[in-house]
């Protein structure tokens, strides 16, 4: 995702680095950010804010939490608001639904874990092959072999 200028993604983009191996001062910041949005920020920073804040729980349950928040906001993300962060609304989903898949995973719902890596497959066509693309399909394809999803 690029700044490109935006300070809460700047925001975001510096507290992920500086926080990089302190899960605990990254939620901090992160919780600090959140708060900053409110509940009616825009949705891409509200995504990507969440997104970022499942990945600093220690807590399964608190992570499916933030991811469920981050989709949910995603959903809620317009082409044009994307496009200025040079992003596309269906490149968020591939990333978003294999973080759910994984949880659920870990948290023993397999059913949810299956749709949701089944869906993040299907939304895999809109990543670019880049290392960024190759690595989330890579990941898919791992946790859809994890959970006996076809091909």
């Amino acid at each position: 995702m690029d700044a490109g200028g935006d300070p809460v993604l700047a925001r975001l983009a510096r507290a992920v680095e500086e926080g990089a191996g302190h899960r605990a001062a990254t939620r901090r910041e992160l919780e600090r950010l959140w708060q900053d949005l409110g509940g009616s920020g825009p949705p891409l920073h509200r995504c990507a804010v969440a997104h970022a804040m499942a990945d600093v729980q220690d807590d399964p349950e608190r992570e499916l939490v933030w991811d469920r928040r981050a989709l949910a906001a995603a959903e809620q993300v317009t082409p044009d608001e994307a496009e200025r962060a040079g992003l596309s609304v269906a490149g968020l989903l591939p990333s978003l639904h294999l973080n759910l898949g994984d949880v659920h995973r870990r948290l023993g719902n397999a059913h949810a874990a299956r749709q949701h890596t089944e869906l993040g497959l299907v939304a895999a066509h809109a990543l670019g092959d880049d290392g960024y693309g190759r690595m989330i399909s890579a990941a898919l394809h791992r946790l859809a072999a994890r959970l006996d999803v076809p091909p």
